[in-house]
């Protein structure tokens, strides 16, 4: 017995169609360009680095519409960025600014 489940599981197609298979056209590869950090100021990170608690309009760029605090890979942030991010969010939340739950 193989690993699939046994013989004829194999996953190579469906069993009884008639006629030739129907090929995908090759699609482009997707050039991804790389995110641009939101707390940046002239693509300088502005030094000390703080976001402020009481920006929630960017705070809420920063969040999605559940109210959590999205990912580096999803908003472009650096680690220090991401950081400043998460303690301004907090904070905004603790003063009651956001919401810790969204809609």
């Amino acid at each position: 017995m193989s690993r699939a489940g046994g013989p004829g599981k194999m996953g190579f197609g469906k069993k009884g169609k008639k006629g030739a298979m129907a090929f995908r056209k090759p699609q482009k590869p997707k050039v991804r360009t790389k995110k641009k950090d939101p707390i940046a100021v002239e693509g300088k990170r502005p030094r000390p680095l703080y976001v402020d608690y009481k920006d929630i309009e960017l705070l809420k760029k920063l969040t999605n519409r559940q109210g959590k605090i999205l990912s580096r890979r999803k908003n472009g942030c650096c680690a220090a960025s991401q950081h400043a991010v998460t303690l301004a969010v907090k904070r905004a939340r603790f003063m009651a600014l956001l919401p810790y739950v969204g809609d």
